[in-house]
């Protein structure tokens, strides 16, 4: 039996890795996909302290090896349920079983998709969530980026490297990331942006054919070609297999506060980063949650001896 098991590999679940194996406790990470989570398909990271520049992937292998050095067990598998109470719990996967005395959930979020008919079809060939991964796929190509925030600017910039048009389609009339991106792809001579715009469709049966467009303002749609579309509009939590053993919000986040401490009826259960209720999602602000919730499970185990 390990003392915690921590659901989830992204910044906050390695970071509280991290802290309770410093801490002498045994730990088990489940990880599902990809260890690092989410942030690895960004290109880059410069807003983490420290750091100038960084990608994703740098900074989520470095944060894998530091932790698998310290000790912790990695385990690739899906967690599907938590069963259990107070110290005795069992983390059911599609693999395997986990015992443990304390479970943190850092299970993150996943890409919110546009949920227009023919998405489905076309995920994976004309619709894409991640520049880093199928960028190269469109050099001299035209694309669309769908979002206005940081991730969205941040895979406009990408693409702009390569392709010979992108478009930074965004629902609300201003774009929403940070300054100095919204400066540097406004000074890109091949990305242009469209504001109060909606995707209303995606255009093609066999073959894709590009969006359709409504303009929230004005009404006027309008069809666009592109040969390529990136969908950045926000991730959505992955907490449906928990919601028997802690409360989830009306948008299916963990109720919790900046203890994380989850609103359940069992103690030693914990969660951190993006997959609970918080005003700022960010990689600083998951690895904050990741050592947080890290230090709640220890003092939890302290009180079973």
């Amino acid at each position: 039996m390990y003392d915690i098991i921590i659901i989830g590999a992204g910044p906050a679940g390695l970071t509280a890795a991290l802290y309770a194996c410093r801490s002498d406790k045994s730990v088990l990470v489940i990880e599902k996909e990809t260890f690092g989570g989410q942030i690895t398909y960004s290109p880059r990271v410069e807003n983490y302290p420290g750091f100038a520049v960084m990608s994703g992937n740098e900074f989520a292998e470095k944060l894998l090896e530091q932790v698998m050095a310290q000790g912790a067990d990695v385990e690739l598998d899906e967690a599907i349920g938590i069963e259990g109470s107070d110290g005795d719990f069992t983390v059911k996967g599609k693999s395997a079983e986990y015992k443990g005395k304390s479970v943190i959930i850092a299970s993150g979020s996943k890409h919110r998709h546009l949920n227009l008919p023919n998405e489905d079809r076309f995920i994976g060939e004309n619709i894409s969530f991640c520049a880093v991964c199928d960028g190269a796929f469109y050099k001299g190509k035209t694309v669309a980026v769908v979002g206005g925030g940081n991730s969205a600017l941040q895979e406009a910039v990408l693409l702009s490297d390569g392709c010979e048009k992108v478009y930074i389609v965004q629902n609300l009339g201003f774009l929403t990331g940070e300054g100095r991106l919204v400066n540097e792809v406004s000074n890109k001579n091949n990305i242009e942006i469209i504001l109060s715009t909606v995707v209303t469709s995606i255009n093609g049966e066999t073959k894709f054919e590009g969006l359709g467009l409504k303009n929230t303002e004005t009404g006027e749609e309008t069809a666009l070609k592109v040969d390529g579309v990136f969908v950045a509009i926000g991730q959505q939590p992955e907490n449906e297999p928990f919601k028997t053993v802690v409360a989830l919000d009306e948008r299916g986040y963990i109720s919790s506060g900046e203890d994380c401490l989850p609103s359940t009826s069992f103690k030693g259960i914990f969660t951190a980063g993006d997959c609970r209720t918080k005003q700022i999602r960010q990689i600083t602000t998951a690895t904050a949650d990741g050592a947080v919730a890290a230090i709640a499970a220890c003092r939890f185990l302290d009180t079973l001896k």
